[in-house]
Parts: C-alpha cells; sequence; structure tokens
C-alpha cells in the first residue's frame, strides 16, 4: 500500500428539506389548516411567542388566499437548515406594486390592508412572488434549536 494515490473525492449529499404540509385550502379549510401549521410548527422547534407570531402571519396570508386571491389557495410548510418556511398561493390578479412597497404600518381604524403588513413584521424574512395568474408569499422562521426527531411509539 502506497500514499501514492490520492484519496477518493467524497460525495456530499445536501440534506433536502422536510415537507410538513401541502394542502390546498378554501375558507372551510382555514381553522383546520391553521391548527396543523400550529403542531408542525410546535414540533419543528418554535414555541412560546416566536410560534403565536409565525402561526398568526400563515393565519393572515391564508385569509388573504381567501379573501382576494379567488377563494381558496395551496399551503406548503417545510422545514430545511435551521428555519421554517411557509408558502402560500393563489390564483388572484395579483397584488399591485403600491400595496407592495408599502412598508408602514395600516392606521388602527383601517379594517383592511393589515395582512401582508403583519407577515412581514411576525416573520424573519418575507418574499412576494406576484402577477396576474396569482401570488406567492414565502415566509420563514429561524428555529431555535435544531430538529431532533421523536423516536415511533408503538
Amino acid at each position: 500500500m502506497t500514499n501514492a494515490e490520492p484519496p477518493a473525492p467524497r460525495t456530499v449529499v445536501p440534506i433536502e428539506p422536510s415537507l410538513l404540509i401541502a394542502q390546498a385550502f378554501d375558507q372551510a379549510q382555514v381553522t383546520e389548516l391553521r391548527h396543523s401549521v400550529t403542531d408542525c410548527a410546535h414540533a419543528a422547534g418554535l414555541d412560546g411567542q416566536r410560534l403565536e407570531d409565525f402561526v398568526l402571519a400563515v393565519n393572515e396570508l391564508i385569509t388573504n388566499a381567501v379573501r382576494h386571491g379567488g377563494g381558496q389557495g395551496w399551503l406548503r410548510l417545510w422545514r430545511r437548515a435551521g428555519e421554517l418556511v411557509c408558502e402560500v398561493s393563489d390564483h388572484g390578479q395579483g397584488i399591485s406594486v403600491q400595496q407592495l412597497s408599502d412598508r408602514n404600518r395600516p392606521a388602527p381604524d383601517t379594517a383592511g390592508g393589515w395582512g401582508l403588513w403583519l407577515a412581514r413584521e411576525l416573520s424573519d424574512a418575507m418574499a412576494v412572488e406576484t402577477g396576474e395568474a396569482g401570488t406567492i408569499v414565502r415566509i420563514s422562521a429561524a428555529l431555535a434549536r435544531p430538529h431532533v426527531p421523536r423516536p415511533a411509539e408503538g
């Protein structure tokens, strides 16, 4: 055996995101979906005020999809590299550039217009893709502790 040959290259396999929820919804599923998001986000590592903030942000997004995005939407929730990510999409007519660029808090007596502002304020990051075919809003929250899968019971 000689040291003349270089060691074989190591292959690094990237960790795949862990999909927790992928579900279509309409008004009838909003409450059930919010509970599912709460359970999954808590199991992934969010708790306390961080959990409450994230769930409220998601609730605002799914409510917006129902109210302004054609009455229904699609939610995906996944965990990846130290964060929890939620994406809500709809098939509405899109969000105006003016609405997207307005980062001011709505006036206290304003009945609408709180959804995107709250989602932005209550999450660590928010990205929006919008157009005539619909809108996709993605929010994320950093996880304080690494996810440790629970052993199977049985």
